[in-house]
């Protein structure tokens, strides 16, 4: 029974691996069908191609909507062990994050009026500060958020169906990595084509949300609005401390997270843009803070405990609807918004990244766009970052939710204050009333972050806390080095013209054949002193190429190597030095080297390398031009 298992797996193995080699073989063919045909750039400020209101707002407020169904159980979350007698204070921390809402949803529809162009707060601070270590503190605030949004939705979103049905459990961390990758594949589609697909199903969840919501005053009308299983209001019990209460507000407040991915991705809206990207902002925090209103008082008001197998919704909607077909409606509907959630990050990290990266901060990579006029690099950069999280914490929300937050309230302080200063700076009309909206929203998004900085310090936040460093001196590295080759690069076209130089052609010859033919035939076009080079590994190969040579008319002098150890690269490498050491390095060494390409993919694996080794090592070590004639088999 062993021997039949571990043959199926060397079969499947197998596959696996002649799989994979026709696909990068076949790459463009493949990529066709799963990412589209290749848009011209003109597409890219097409009206098709950016995102009417209405559609942008499931796309684009996934993140925050979602976080509905996990932000108060995770306030609650942190009480649980002083009794029944806190169930009460989820009320209180709701409604002030409610109010935290609209404080910086007013803020950021400032700062989306200010700065049309995105960026969100490193726009904002790029402008307004002197110095680029606020911007890259944004910067890197969101990055780290928007990659364990992707983490923590995913994975939250898993937890809702493993609640629903447990046998799902064991495989939560490979259902999280496989729902990163459908995520990945259609972002690599484009925007607009991904916000055709996922709008509906967010709109879905929020008809769910209302439906709960409604079904649970319908429930209180009829069985009162105080039950016996209602705590009781405004007890203190033993052991509330304040410093636990902010811990409960900062872990609630992840329910905010994602409010900024509209000043971010203000771009990617029909025009007018800021006009749509006001109206997003005002239905998703009209819609949001009903929501979180209702959701928590609801669960008040059954007093639903924390219990880690089965989430607060999913026991809500099981008191009004026991397990049939709405509260599986409801269930399955959370687990996509929480995917979805995930989506909207994948607009907002590959826009902010390419900003970063075209101001030379980050690799400029990053600014390249793919086939589909989308920031692809970036797109895959947070996919394989998120999937290696969701590994380490083995997809379990409450393991990520400490590291959740903190760089978003950051960046949101550093946003407000920017704002203070251009209100300041530019005043303009009622520059006052936009100060003390923006200056309450320093203080209040400061306090937040503080809190959280303190209250998750030991659960995981000192983990955010130290690579927010790394990556700003990684983002002041990576500007230094392009100054650096910038400066190297620079000449002065009044004093520095180009001039000839004597060239040594070196062709690399194995024989007297087709390809090495074609590669000679080439050289004699160039006019220069061509020298053949061919390296044998014993005496009577050097002969028997001697002799032909001579029997082909010594197109060029040929010189003759000795393989002692039967490699290419040391005798050649040793010649070449020998050369340069002889005529001076300002002279050009060119060497050329013949390469016949086969007909079929599976024929690459029947020859050896040897031109794309040579060609890689003499690139990285020595000064020398190197070409490459490609032969291409017929058969």
């Amino acid at each position: 029974m062993i021997h039949h298992s571990l043959a199926i797996e060397a079969v499947i193995i197998a596959i696996v691996i002649v799989t994979m080699w026709s696909s990068v073989s076949n790459f463009i063919s493949i990529k066709r069908i799963i990412i589209g045909r290749p848009m011209r750039l003109k597409e890219l400020h097409a009206q098709h191609n950016k995102l009417f209101w209405v559609l942008a707002l499931p796309i684009l407020s996934a993140d925050l909507y979602s976080s509905v169904s996990y932000g108060p159980e995770s306030g609650i979350t942190e009480l649980a062990g002083l009794g029944p007698d806190a169930r009460w204070i989820i009320l209180p921390i709701t409604v002030s994050t409610v109010i935290l809402l609209a404080i910086l949803i007013v803020s950021y529809i400032m700062g989306v009026l200010a700065y049309p162009n995105g960026g969100g707060a490193y726009a904002i601070a790029k402008d307004n500060f002197k110095r680029p270590l606020p911007s890259l503190v944004a910067s890197a605030s969101l990055l780290v958020d928007y990659i364990l949004t992707v983490a923590v939705s995913v994975s939250a979103a898993v937890q809702a169906v493993a609640s629903a049905y447990p046998a799902i459990g064991p495989y939560k961390t490979a259902l999280a990595v496989l729902c990163v990758v459908v995520l990945l594949l259609v972002n690599l589609r484009g925007v607009a084509e991904s916000a055709t697909i996922f709008a509906w199903p967010t709109f879905f969840f929020m008809g769910c949300m209302l439906w709960l919501i409604a079904a649970g005053f319908l429930d209180e009308f009829r069985h009162g609005f105080v039950q016996p299983q209602t705590p009781s209001f405004g007890t203190v019990p033993e052991g509330l401390t304040l410093l636990l209460v902010l811990k409960a507000f900062s872990s609630a407040c992840s329910a905010l997270t994602g409010i900024e991915t509209i000043s971010n991705a203000v771009p990617i809206f029909r025009d007018p843009k800021q006009r749509s990207a006001v109206k997003t902002y005002l239905a998703l925090g009209a819609i949001t803070a009903v929501t979180l209103l209702g959701f928590a008082y609801h669960l008040y008001v059954k007093g639903i405990a924390v219990n880690p197998a089965n989430t607060m919704l999913s026991q809500l909607a099981q008191s009004y609807f026991g397990k049939g077909p709405l509260y599986q409606i409801i269930i399955w509907s959370t687990f996509i918004v929480l995917i979805l959630a995930a989506n909207s990050t994948f607009t907002g990290f590959p826009q902010l990244s390419a900003l970063v990266a075209s101001d030379g901060f980050l690799p400029r990579a990053l600014t390249n766009r793919g086939d589909r006029l989308g920031y692809s690099n970036g797109i895959i950069l947070l996919a394989g970052v998120a999937i290696i999280l969701i590994e380490i914490f083995h997809a379990q929300t409450n393991a990520l939710i400490p590291l959740y937050a903190i760089g978003v309230f950051l960046s949101f302080t550093i946003a407000q204050f920017g704002l203070c200063m251009r209100w300041m700076k530019v005043k303009g009309r009622l520059w006052k009333t936009k100060l003390a909206i923006n200056g309450v929203g320093t203080v209040v998004t400061a306090i937040v972050a503080i809190i959280f900085a303190v209250t998750k310090f030991v659960d995981g936040a000192w983990i955010v806390l130290i690579v927010l460093p790394v990556i700003i001196l990684f983002s002041v590295a990576v500007r230094r080095h392009y100054n650096q080759v910038a400066e190297e690069l620079r000449i002065d076209p009044s004093r520095m013209k180009p001039q000839a130089h004597r060239v040594r052609t070196i062709v690399l010859v194995s024989g007297v054949h087709r390809v090495v033919y074609h590669t000679v035939s080439f050289a004699k076009s160039l006019n220069t002193d061509v020298t053949a080079l061919f390296v044998g590994f014993d005496e009577e190969s050097i002969e028997r190429m001697k002799k032909k040579w001579e029997e082909w008319g010594n197109p060029f002098p040929l010189v003759t190597l000795r393989g002692e150890f039967r490699s290419l690269l040391s005798p050649i490498s040793q010649y070449i030095g020998q050369l340069e050491d002889k005529e001076g390095h300002p002279d050009h060494i060119h060497l050329i080297l013949p390469q016949f390409i086969p007909r079929r993919w599976w024929h690459h694996i029947l020859h050896n390398q040897s031109a794309l080794l040579l060609r890689s090592w003499f690139f990285r070590n020595k000064d020398v031009v190197i070409t490459t004639v490609p032969y291409h088999l017929r058969k």
